[in-house]
């Protein structure tokens, strides 16, 4: 008989970087999940991503207590700042600028993203993360 899911857990985790303390542990303890023992898978599926690049990671947890998790890409804001060299993006954004991309910096992140991105082609997911950096107040050239 399958396990019966009894939820699921979305967390924004450093790569390499999963340990007990909050907000990790909390968010696995409080629903049964064996903390150490998803720290430490987390580590290893990680460990080849770049140390400190923050990953969503999808976490479904049963019945029996057992879980298995789903690590994405990195978020595309997140990508986007380290193209542009930014700390952080506008203010204000439309009314400020706070740095530029490229087109062709779009189209290497579409390709890094493409498995998480609900586009078709890559000329369509280019466009979402050219639209994902105009929301940030980033330029978006040619």
């Amino acid at each position: 008989m399958a396990k019966k899911l009894l939820g699921q857990l979305k967390l924004q985790i450093p790569a390499g970087a999963a340990n007990p303390s909050p907000p990790v542990g909390p968010a696995l303890g409080q629903r049964g999940i064996n903390i150490m023992e998803f720290c430490k898978a987390f580590n290893a599926k990680t460990a080849s991503a770049e140390k400190g690049m923050p990953l969503p990671v999808v976490i479904d947890y049963y019945q029996d207590k057992s879980f298995t998790f789903v690590v994405k890409t990195p978020p595309a804001s997140i990508l986007l700042m380290k193209a542009a060299s930014l700390k952080k993006g506008a203010n204000k954004p439309g009314h400020e600028t706070a740095g530029k991309v490229t087109m062709a910096q779009c189209r290497e992140i579409a390709e890094q993203k493409m498995a998480d991105l609900n586009a078709n082609d890559l000329d369509a997911a280019a466009l979402i993360i050219a639209g994902s950096a105009r929301s940030m107040g980033l330029a978006v050239e040619e």
